[in-house]
Formats: C-alpha cells, structure tokens, sequence
C-alpha cells in the first residue's frame, strides 16, 4: 500500500524501512564498540574547523543577452549547495550549474542561493518559503551531510525533504536533489567511526532517492564521487578545511548534476539519451539502492505498460552518467559546466571574471 498523498511521515518512513534502516548500523556499532566511536566522533570534531566568513554568492543573471525569457534557478540546502571552501562566486555549484544551463539552452538563467552553511534538512522548510517568493522554475537542493555528523533519525531528514520537494513541486518547479555524499572519504575521520559514516551516508542517499522520486523529483547520487578521486587527490579536490570540496571538486559535482538538471527542465537531447547496459527500468527501491553505491546515477519516475506502479512499488528509471567523471577540471568545464559566462548582479551590469 503506498502512502497517502500529502502525509510526508508515512512516506519518509516508508522510505528508510525500504532501504533496511537501521539494523545493520546498530549492530556495527555495537560491534566497535560505543566508547571507541564517540571518543573518535570527539576528535574529529576537534580536527574539522569550524566555519568562518560564508562562502561567496553568486546570484544574478547568467547569459544575460541570451534571447528568451530567464530560467529561474534556486540552490538550496547546505554547505555544499552554498559552496563554502570557495572564493569565487562562479566556483559555487549553483553558478556552475546556472552557466552550464544557460549555455546548453542558451537562454538566460536567474540564480538565487538560500542554502545556508550548516544546514540540515529540518531547516529546508524556511529555505523554500523563501525560495517560492520568486516563483522558481527549478530548485537544486543538496543535503544531508550535516543530518549524518548530528545522527538526525532518516524518517526526520527524508519527511523534511519531502515536504520541501512536494512544496516546490506544487509551486510548477522542477526539483533535483544530489543526495548525500559519502562522508566516510573525510580524511580526519578514522575507522572504524569511517566505516560508520560511510553506511549512514549511504543509507541516507537510498531513503531519500525513494522519498525523492515518490514526491515527483530527480535524484542524482553523489555518494562515491567524493570517492576514490577525492582519496587519491586530496589536495586538490578537497579545500583547505579537509572537510568540503574545493573548487575542482564542486565542478566535479556540478557535471554529474548538470545533465539530469537539463533533463527536467526538458533538454531534448537528454531525454533522448540511449540507455546503456545495466541501465534502465527498476523498482524504485533497486533503484536507490544501486544509486547509493553508484556515483552520477540519476534516478527518475517511470511508466511500466501505462502504470507508475509494479508489485515492488513505484518504477523509476535508472541511469549513468559517470563516463565525465575521469576528466579533468579543463575539460568538465569545457564539455559541461563552463564557468566563463559573465554575470549580471542586481547592482552591477556585470560580474568580474577572475
């Protein structure tokens, strides 16, 4: 039976207990040991800084002699919606992404930020209040980070996320949510508290991808991209905190979100894609749980012979697209998310390029 439209609760519950909440968690920690976990919990607070001046904004208008009327584009969320660990505002996802719409659709596109740094799903409810004000068009929102260092219940994260998803939905905007990144590949944190990390991360992206899709939004996991590369080049991908991303790491992000933006606001040649092996057509549950261990897989509702829903639930179609994750910084720029467009703030006519 699924739950009833409008009850966020029942279907936030219904997504942790369908990705197996809890259970192994509990066990593992039990296992290690609780005094071990919290002692290194400790420390790694201690090691991790606490956040200084916010991160740069970015709002404006992209392509702005670009014919048509301008997309209207919000970020929500936290620290990685905002972009903290960056100093120029075209670093930030948001006007990464802004300028990989405009250029792509070539119209002009509007961005406004409201994620806020520390963020947590419970506070995405006063974001989109704000959000809507402006009649979005679409609505990136990135969170889920902060839900798993303060151990938020999922049921609680995933209801709060519904409510903002089906909020903006109802409004007419297109929403994308990048779930939550896998948080056992920060180097302060050490096993076997990375170990734990790493499963309430990727549980947490499973539960929300199956809230997500049900609430009539796109998902795209983010999980192990911050994974092997990020290990391999910390100091690069990582800022100067060890704890988010860099510059080169947010445009990492921002091309594995950008074609699944393109498809919801109705790019044909994304829509048009050919699926490739393994891709496809899964129960909504299969489909975030190889979402959540596969970085770049965009999962979206689908129809099985006229109908939403199969014997395992709601079909969602699953797809790839990690093929650009092994360029580099110059070429993810090129192909996706060029960050040269000028912008036009509220005040001035155009914004510096660094």
């Amino acid at each position: 039976m699924s739950p009833r439209r409008g009850d966020p609760w029942l279907l936030a519950r219904r997504a942790a207990i369908l990705v197996g909440a809890g259970v192994g968690v509990t066990g593992a920690a039990a296992a290690m040991g609780v005094g071990v976990i919290v002692g290194q919990a400790k420390a790694a607070r201690r090691v991790i800084p606490q956040a200084e001046a916010p991160p740069p904004r970015g709002d404006g208008v992209y392509g702005p002699r670009l014919p048509g009327k301008p997309i209207t584009m919000v970020v929500l969320g936290d620290s990685s919606a905002a972009g903290y660990g960056v100093r120029r505002p075209r670093e930030t996802p948001g006007a990464l992404l802004a300028t990989g719409v405009s250029r792509r659709l070539r119209r002009p596109v509007r961005l406004h930020r409201f994620a806020v740094v520390g963020a947590m799903s419970v506070g995405l409810g006063r974001q989109v209040e704000a959000a809507l004000e402006i009649r979005p068009d679409l609505a990136i929102i990135l969170v889920g980070g902060n839900d798993v260092t303060h151990r938020v219940p999922t049921s609680t994260a995933v209801r709060h996320l519904v409510n903002a998803v089906r909020d903006l939905r109802a409004a007419g905007a297109e929403v994308v949510v990048g779930t939550c990144p896998d948080l056992g590949t920060i180097r302060p944190i050490k096993p076997p508290l990375r170990w734990l990390t790493r499963h309430w991360s990727r549980h947490l992206a499973a539960a929300q991808t199956v809230a997500v899709v049900e609430a009539g939004g796109w998902t795209v996991s983010l999980g192990d991209l911050l994974g092997p590369r990020f290990t391999a080049e910390p100091l690069r991908l990582f800022s100067w905190d060890h704890f988010h991303p860099s510059a080169d790491g947010y445009a990492m992000a921002a091309a594995a979100l950008l074609p699944t933006v393109l498809a919801a606001l109705g790019a044909a040649e994304e829509r048009r894609l050919v699926l490739a092996p393994g891709e496809g057509v899964r129960s909504l549950p299969q489909a975030a749980q190889e979402a959540a261990r596969q970085p770049g897989t965009e999962v979206s509702g689908a129809q099985v012979a006229g109908r939403d829903r199969g014997p395992e639930g709601r079909w969602a179609r699953l797809r790839r697209r990690s093929a650009r994750f092994g360029h580099s910084r110059a070429e993810e720029a090129e192909t996706s998310v060029d960050a040269t467009v000028p912008l036009e703030g509220s005040v001035t006519c155009g914004h510096e390029r660094d």
